[in-house]
């Protein structure tokens, strides 16, 4: 994976009790058993997706991606965010606390050891609520301001996913017992070491979810003319407060941000609903046809037209 930025390194405490390899077999072959060939699949239970890729992607896939706690069972992943590369595999947990365009990379898979993966959607209302639980008396402050925190996995969180793939196949204990799991899987994230963190994204105050707020008026509105000033009014912070927290949680500028976001979203117009390069750009809200050419090979490495007949390509061969 290319890229300038840094490495984000987390070491694993001396003292942590870690899946062992049955542990992770068997939520592997729970997994498989719901993503049997390559792809993205949205299980019953709201909130849960099952993800395999049978080869190591040979280039980033840009995508938004949700608050939510991904866990590898096998294979390997990298994933970055601004200048930030993130790398996690079937010992370490990743938690997006807000919305972010990423790139990601699986840089470990095969065909005889498919990578194999979990996503759980993450809802802010019901973080506040379980860290009411968790913390009765109050929160430890947490000094570092993200939106992407890895960890160590432990045992206990991958004993609950394995549960909570299992609950999938009982009548009825996919709509009565996986809530219940789901709490279970929220609480012992809390719990963790990266749990005062993560529960920031469910306070109203916090930089993070001021951040976050900021970051739902952007998704909503990245088409439109952006003044930093009017953002930050948005979240009652100073220009300058603001600017430094939203950089400081997302490793991006509000105004990079916007502009990946309106990249993504081009990309997307050209390749599923066969716009060419001048009407992606004005849908996105841009007013210069050039500009919008320039930064996109800059983005995504090749000009427009030429990076869309690639994808088309790559996606007939799939088929």
């Amino acid at each position: 994976m290319k890229n300038n930025g840094k490495i984000a390194s987390f070491p694993r405490p001396a003292t942590f009790d870690g899946p062992s390899e049955a542990d992770r077999t068997r939520l592997a072959r729970l997994i498989a058993a719901y993503a049997p060939h390559d792809g993205s699949f949205e299980l019953r239970i709201p909130g849960l997706h099952a993800s395999r890729l049978s080869q190591v992607s040979n280039e980033c896939v840009h995508a938004l991606r949700l608050p939510s706690l991904c866990i590898i069972a096998q294979g390997a992943k990298a994933v970055i965010v601004g200048r930030e590369v993130y790398e996690y595999d079937a010992s370490r947990m990743i938690v997006f606390s807000v919305a972010l365009p990423v790139a990601a990379q699986v840089t470990r898979a095969s065909h005889a050891a498919p990578y194999l993966s979990l996503k759980l959607d993450l809802d802010p209302h019901k973080i506040a609520e379980l860290v009411l639980k968790v913390y009765p008396h109050g929160l430890p402050p947490a000094q570092e301001r993200s939106a992407v925190y890895v960890a160590p996995v432990e045992v206990s969180i991958i004993n609950a996913a394995t549960r909570l793939m299992e609950s999938l196949a009982q009548p009825g204990d996919a709509e009565l017992l996986a809530p219940l799991i789901v709490d279970e899987i929220l609480i012992r994230l809390l719990r963790s070491s990266i749990g005062v963190r993560v529960a920031q994204m469910g306070f109203a105050e916090s930089s993070v979810h001021r951040v976050a707020k900021a970051i739902s008026w952007l998704r909503d509105n990245f088409s439109q003319p952006m003044k930093v000033e009017d953002l930050a009014g948005l979240v009652h912070m100073s220009v300058s407060s603001f600017h430094e927290h939203f950089k400081s949680v997302t490793s991006m500028s509000p105004l990079h941000f916007q502009k990946v976001l309106r990249l993504q979203e081009a990309r997307r117009l050209m390749l599923s609903s066969l716009l060419d390069a001048g009407a992606a750009s004005q849908r996105v809200g841009y007013l210069s046809p050039s500009q919008f050419s320039r930064e996109y090979s800059r983005f995504f490495g090749s000009a427009p037209t030429r990076d869309i007949a690639r994808l088309r390509q790559e996606t007939r061969l799939w088929a």
